[in-house]
């Protein structure tokens, strides 16, 4: 079974349980005049809406690319993602308004033995259903399902927090519903807003993952003739699209044939791995010939990286016939004015060699 199809069969399971949920849960919450029971059944109703944009969402991505799209539909499951934050969030807010009106004019509530039995079962099967979605959608690297399945484990207290009110009032007369629906909704709200940030997040561009990026920069180094990889970037298109591009330092004097064939190397190795496609691979000529090269670039990278807020240098390049000097710094994003870092860097390094023709790239702190 293949990534979407595990997406799908999940997501049908969960429409099904969540409409079996709300109809049980409507039918005990109306008989019994509760509110907070009244409001979890329509929480399960947006739960099997939430299933069903998934199916949409999952269908849309799994698309193959096309002329107006050639890096496919991938991202279409981040918009499903961001879509059931906002149920999520809608549902916060109506509970919350209606558990107010119900603090203002309260109504007692009628809990009956079955009501009971069938809160506690909706406590089970959530906490089923919601470590099934969120498994699958580790599995499946669904930000949807995940979030389904975050969603589905939060119900399971709301259940538990809605038994504990009706144990409450029948044991002592205290009906603590419509304080514990508006606690809820609060909960629900907060739930959803941080959903909602974590997928518009994931939309803008967020840094690499640190491990992968490691990874990816140690594969590239095992290609032989690679000294280092440096200013690695990937591109998220979706779950199963990741595109990038990196730079690798290489003696030189290699050819163009020799960098041809560690290009493909490199993107081979990277993809077979890893499955993320390198689509363009930059080099840094490392100096192989004299001495003097050597000497230059551990002085100009003493004076580089005393400075606060560089984090590295690399790419560096001297010609000392020609009297031409290149090299990228990395500078910190935690800087208040990385332009000022950048330009003192400059300045210091024309000062330490003034005959020199100095190019400096200024790079940002993309991946680890």
């Amino acid at each position: 079974m293949n990534r979407e199809q595990k997406i799908i069969r999940t997501s049908i399971i969960g429409i099904l349980t969540n409409i079996l949920l709300a109809a049980f849960k409507a039918g005990v919450g109306l008989l019994a005049h509760s509110i907070s029971v009244v409001l979890d059944a329509v929480n399960n109703l947006s739960d099997a809406l939430s299933s069903v944009i998934t199916i949409v969402g999952t269908k849309i991505a799994g698309k193959k690319p096309d002329r107006k799209h050639p890096f496919g539909h991938g991202r279409a499951e981040y918009l499903s993602a961001m879509l059931i934050s906002v149920i999520v969030l809608y549902a916060g807010v109506t509970a919350f308004m209606e558990s107010v009106k119900k603090i203002i004019d309260p109504v007692a509530p009628d809990y009956s033995t079955a009501s009971l039995i069938i809160i506690f079962v909706a406590i089970i099967v959530k906490i089923v259903l919601g470590s099934y979605f969120r498994k699958v959608g580790k599995e499946t690297a669904s930000d949807s399902l995940s979030n389904s399945g975050a969603d589905a484990i939060l119900d399971s207290v709301i259940s538990a927090t809605t038994l504990a009110a009706a144990l409450i009032y029948m044991f002592w007369h205290v009906s603590l519903e419509a304080w514990l629906g508006a606690v809820i909704a609060v909960v629900i709200i907060r739930s959803g807003y941080e959903m909602l940030s974590e997928t518009i997040s994931r939309i803008l561009g967020e840094r690499s993952d640190s491990d992968l990026a490691k990874q990816i920069k140690a594969e590239a180094c095992a290609v032989e003739g690679v000294q280092g990889a440096y200013d690695l970037i990937l591109h998220d298109y979706g779950p199963d699209n990741v595109m990038g591009s990196v730079h690798v330092e290489v003696p030189d004097y290699y050819t163009a044939d020799q960098l041809d064939r560690m290009t493909r190397q490199i993107q081979d190795r990277v993809f077979d791995k890893y499955h993320v496609i390198l689509t363009a691979i930059g080099f840094y000529a490392q100096n192989t010939k004299n001495d003097e090269s050597a000497l230059i670039r551990e002085h100009v990278r003493s004076i580089v990286m005393d400075r606060k807020w560089i984090l590295q240098m690399h790419g560096f390049h001297v010609d000392p016939v020609n009297k031409v000097m290149r090299f990228d710094v990395v500078v910190d994003f935690m800087a208040d004015d990385r332009m000022a870092v950048y330009r003192g860097v400059c300045e210091e390094v024309q000062q330490a060699y003034p005959d020199y023709s100095i190019n400096i790239v200024m790079d940002s702190d993309i991946s680890d």
